[in-house]
């Protein structure tokens, strides 16, 4: 009897698995298939650096969902191979347009100059470079000190301000023995008023190179500095504006004679009214 009883049980457990699992299978077939697949785009493979042309190595394509994508992604490796990069691309991030230079438009330096702006070298040392800190990507203010006007006093200006640092490197020079150097150079990105600005002031004195915050884009008014304004008591940086002498001048006043002095005399006549005369002091009478 207890083992007629335990082979009901156990047909009994198989038939509500077997109908459970019916149920599920059931269920999975109504939902159908995924309502959102994933679709290609293309992402660095490596870290990619400014003024590099995109290689085959330096992408692949990655599923993502279409919601979770940026604008402007690309979904094809042909549609960013050849193309300068102008912003720095680090591994995995997604390779967009604003992140690399125009069709056709090459690969290093050239990539990375906006339209309407030029890049000019200026040669440097460690003091100028503010000690190597001054690096792509970086702002600085560039300084000038020469003697204007040919005086002798010597002054310091701020030529330009808020100047952007697109690259920094050497260039192969030989000294007067014909013996070869490093110099290092920097490379600012300017207008083409500010190009020739810059030009001429690395021909007329001494470059600096003064390091700025880059979120601080404010350009001020700065006075030219001169060694006299550096002492205590020094005349200041600006020649003060010459003093007009106001000559006076005294407009001779005629004194004016004094009045003559005059009689007046009354003459009576009978009952008639008095009739009066008048005399000067010489005796003549007076109309």
């Amino acid at each position: 009897m207890n083992r007629n009883r335990l082979l009901m049980i156990g047909v009994l457990a198989l038939a509500l698995g077997a109908f459970v699992s019916v149920l599920v299978y059931r269920n999975l077939q109504s939902r159908g298939p995924s309502t959102e697949s994933g679709v290609d785009v293309v992402v660095a493979a490596n870290d990619i650096q400014v003024g590099s042309k995109v290689e085959e190595h330096d992408v692949r394509l990655v599923k993502f969902p279409p919601t979770s994508l940026p604008t402007g992604a690309y979904s094809k490796r042909s549609q960013v191979l050849g193309r300068g990069v102008v912003v720095p691309i680090a591994k995995g991030e997604f390779v967009l347009p604003t992140k690399l230079a125009q069709e056709n438009a090459g690969a290093g330096l050239p990539s990375l100059i906006p339209p309407g702006m030029r890049a000019v070298s200026v040669r440097v040392n460690e003091v100028v470079s503010v000690a190597g800190f001054v690096t792509p990507g970086t702002r600085v203010d560039v300084l000038l000190t020469g003697t204007p006007n040919g005086g002798s006093e010597q002054q310091t200006t701020t030529v330009l301000q808020n100047v952007a640092v697109i690259a920094s490197g050497h260039t192969l020079e030989r000294t007067s023995t014909g013996e070869a150097q490093n110099t290092p150079v920097i490379t600012l990105l300017v207008s083409p008023d500010d190009a020739q600005r810059l030009t001429l002031a690395s021909s007329e004195g001494h470059i600096q190179l003064s390091l700025r915050n880059p979120l601080d884009t404010r350009q001020d008014e700065v006075a030219a500095s001169n060694a006299k304004g550096l002492y205590k008591g020094g005349t200041p940086t600006a020649n003060p504006a010459p003093v007009p002498h106001i000559h006076t001048v005294k407009k001779k006043v005629e004194a004016t004679p004094p009045n003559p002095t005059v009689l007046s005399v009354e003459v009576y006549q009978g009952d008639k009214k008095p009739e009066l005369h008048k005399f000067a002091e010489d005796g003549s009478e007076v109309k």
